[in-house]
């Protein structure tokens, strides 16, 4: 390789990495254990590793207490590959009571800390609106959707005019009725799956390419 073809191989990478498109940066947001970090994980297992993760899931609601980003996540759908960044957000929630806590066993202490820290972790949700391309917003298909946090969690998108992606999960479950979702909230497209069997996933990629490819 001459010196002009070293520059020009030089010169295509310098410009590639100056003047690539980056992908969105999409938040995944949603009331606490309607299964956000679980659709995390998922995603992460299936384009980037099998043993990546975005964060641990627990029973206890609030168990994401900051917000985790992971870059640059490529997936594949229909013959092409969007890139997009992931941030899984804490649960969000309109009240927060240390007691809850309580009667999952943590002592007094324990429990006003979790309090705190679920409190702290619902306003850094809120700040990383003003950074997103978009919302994925997790519910839980077996749990009635005309909640307040359902209701301003979509509100303040459209007031902001983010993109959504609305994701019915859990359908694995027997009293799951993903149906009663889209009926409420039929101004944006809506997905059914469960991240934690893996259901309905492709048609999940499909719309994410979709609403923010």
């Amino acid at each position: 390789m001459n010196m002009f073809e070293r520059f020009k191989v030089s010169f295509s990478k310098m410009f590639n990495k100056l003047f690539k498109k980056k992908g969105a940066c999409i938040g995944i947001y949603g009331p606490p254990n309607a299964g956000k970090t679980t659709l995390s994980n998922r995603i992460l297992k299936d384009w980037v590793g099998a043993d990546e993760t975005m964060g641990s899931v627990s029973h206890i609601a609030h168990e994401t207490r900051h917000a985790k980003r992971r870059n640059e996540i490529s997936i594949e759908t229909n013959g092409h590959t969007i890139n997009l960044d992931i941030v899984d957000t804490p649960g969000l929630a309109t009240k927060i009571d240390f007691h809850d806590f309580m009667e999952q066993g943590m002592s007094d202490s324990e429990s006003k800390k979790r309090s705190k820290e679920a409190t702290e972790g619902v306003i850094e949700a809120v700040k990383w609106l003003d950074d997103l391309d978009g919302v994925i917003l997790v519910m839980d298909s077996t749990e009635n959707p005309y909640t307040q946090v359902n209701v301003t969690v979509i509100g303040n998108m459209e007031a902001r005019n983010l993109p959504l992606l609305i994701v019915a999960n859990k359908v694995d479950l027997p009293d799951a009725d993903p149906s009663v979702i889209k009926e409420a909230f039929p101004q944006h497209p809506m997905v059914p799956v469960s991240a934690l069997e893996g259901v309905g996933m492709d048609s999940f990629y499909e719309a994410l390419a979709k609403q923010f490819g």
